[in-house]
C-alpha cells in the first residue's frame, strides 16, 4: 500500500478520560512499563527495570532539548482583553541561541490567542519582575502573518544586558499539552522537563524522557549501556491532529535538529543496537540517514521532505555510507555541527535504518505518533494498546511507558 493512502480511521481507539494522566507520579521511574520484546511477546513491568531490559552493549540516545516558558499573557491596554502569545520559533535572529541571547529585541513566529483583538499597529506591554528584583517592560508588536500564526517582534529596555531568555523565564509559562485540559501549575515547571534537558527551544517536552531519574541513569551506566544525546526542538505541530481522511493530505510540521559531527561518525562506525528515547529521537536519528542519502545525491538541502523516505529516487544506501556522505558535506562546509530540519513522516511501510528499539509513551488516537509506533512494530500497535487499556495503564504525556524492541535484535 502507498503510505499516502493510509486511512487515519484505522488508527483510532477508545481512550477513557480517566486513563489520561493529568499529573506525573511523584517518583518518575516508578511508572509502569509495557515491553514488547523482539519476539513479539508482551511483558508488564516497571520503568526502573529498564537497565536489565535493554540489549547488552546497546547505545541509548536521548533528546536533550529543554522546554521554554513559551506562553506569554498580555492584557490589551494593561487591564483589558487577555491576549495570549505562544512562542513557536525565532525568525530574527532565526538561530535559537542568538534569539535567547538577544538583549534588546527579537522576532518570533507565534500563535496568538484572541488575535482579533490585537491590531497590527497596537503595541502590547507586559511588566516583568526578574529574580533579582529588576523591572523590565516587555513590548510586543504584531508584524505579519504566516498561515494560522503571526510574526511578533519583542522589544524591551533593561540595564545590564537582560536577555530574552531571562525575560521569558520570568514572565512566561510552561505550555503543557492541551489534552491535559487544565491550567499550568507551578509543579509543571520541573515536572515537564527531563532531568537531562539543557538546550532551550522546545514548546513541548520529549515526554518519554520524563521517566528517567539521575539514579536510573547511573544504573544504566553501570549496566554498560552507552548514552548519547541529540537535539530536536519539539514544535507545537506535535499536537496537530490528522484532519484528512488519509495521511497523504496531512502536512507534517518542521522541527529543528542539531547533532555533532562526532555523533554522526559514531553512528557510521557502530554495530551496537541503538535505542531511541522518544519519538523525537527516532525522528532525529532516521532523518540523519535521509540527510546523508540526500547529500550522496549532490543535494545541499538541510530539510528532509515529508515523503522523501518513500521516493522511488531514494538511493537506499547503507547506514555507514549515508553517514559518510553527511560527514563529507560537513567537512566541505568546515563545521563540526549539523543543523537541519525535518518534516519526515514515519508510517506503515517505512523501513527503519538506524533505530533498533525505542522508549515511548502511549499516544493519542488518530495521531502521527501512533502511525510511527505501528510502523516500528509491524502493525502490532492495537494488540499493545488493548493490553495497556485492559491493565489500566496511564496514557499520554504524564502517563506510563513502553519499550519496543525490533524483531531480530
Amino acid at each position: 500500500m502507498n503510505p499516502t493512502d493510509i486511512r487515519i480511521d484505522d488508527y483510532d481507539y477508545p481512550l477513557p478520560d480517566e486513563l489520561i494522566a493529568r499529573h506525573p507520579l511523584q517518583q518518575r521511574d516508578a511508572c509502569r512499563l509495557l515491553v514488547r520484546h523482539a519476539d513479539g511477546t508482551l511483558e508488564h513491568t516497571r520503568f526502573d527495570r529498564l537497565p536489565t531490559l535493554l540489549p547488552p552493549g546497546s547505545v541509548l540516545v536521548a533528546n536533550n532539548t529543554r522546554v521554554i516558558n513559551a506562553r506569554l499573557r498580555f492584557r490589551k491596554g494593561g487591564n483589558g482583553a487577555l491576549i495570549e502569545v505562544f512562542c513557536l520559533e525565532p525568525t530574527s535572529p532565526a538561530d535559537y541561541e542568538r534569539a535567547f541571547a538577544a538583549i534588546s529585541e527579537c522576532e518570533w513566529l507565534c500563535f496568538v490567542g484572541n488575535s482579533k483583538r490585537w491590531n497590527e499597529d497596537l503595541i502590547l506591554t507586559l511588566d516583568v519582575t526578574l529574580p533579582d528584583g529588576r523591572q523590565v517592560q516587555l513590548n510586543a508588536t504584531r508584524t505579519g502573518r504566516s498561515g494560522n500564526a503571526s510574526t511578533v517582534r519583542f522589544h524591551w529596555y533593561a540595564a545590564a544586558g537582560t536577555t530574552f531568555s531571562q525575560i521569558i523565564d520570568s514572565a512566561g509559562e510552561i505550555p503543557i499539552p492541551p489534552y491535559l485540559c487544565r491550567a499550568t501549575e507551578e509543579t509543571d515547571a520541573s515536572d515537564y522537563q527531563t532531568v537531562y534537558s539543557r538546550i532551550e527551544g522546545s514548546v513541548a517536552a520529549p515526554t518519554a524522557g520524563l521517566h528517567f531519574t539521575p539514579e536510573l541513569l547511573r544504573a544504566i551506566d553501570l549496566a554498560g549501556i552507552k548514552r548519547q544525546e541529540v537535539t530536536l526542538h519539539v514544535g507545537a505541530g506535535t499536537f496537530q491532529p490528522v484532519k484528512s481522511d488519509t495521511i497523504g493530505g496531512h502536512e507534517m510540521h518542521s522541527e529543528l535538529i542539531t547533532v555533532s559531527r562526532d555523533f554522526i561518525a559514531g553512528i557510521a562506525a557502530t554495530d551496537a543496537p541503538i535505542i531511541a528515547v522518544g519519538t523525537t529521537t527516532v525522528r532525529t536519528l532516521e532523518s540523519l540517514y535521509h540527510l546523508g542519502c540526500m547529500a550522496s545525491q549532490g543535494s545541499d538541502a538541510t530539510e528532509v521532505p515529508q515523503w522523501y523516505p518513500y521516493s522511488p529516487d531514494h538511493p537506499l544506501l547503507s547506514v555507514a555510507d549515508a553517514m559518510k556522505a553527511l560527514l563529507a558535506r560537513l567537512d566541505a562546509q568546515g563545521t563540526d555541527r549539523l543543523v537541519a530540519t525535518t518534516r519526515i513522516i514515519i508510517a506503515p511501510g517505512y523501513r527503519f535504518r538506524i533505530v533498533d528499539g525505542m522508549v515511548t509513551n502511549f499516544h493519542q488516537p488518530r495521531s502521527t505518533l501512533l502511525l510511527l509506533v505501528s510502523a516500528f512494530t509491524g502493525g502490532d500497535w492495537r494488540r499493545m494498546y488493548d493490553a495497556a487499556l485492559a491493565e489500566r495503564y496511564r496514557f499520554l504525556s504524564y502517563g506510563d511507558a513502553q519499550l519496543l524492541l525490533a524483531p531480530g535484535r
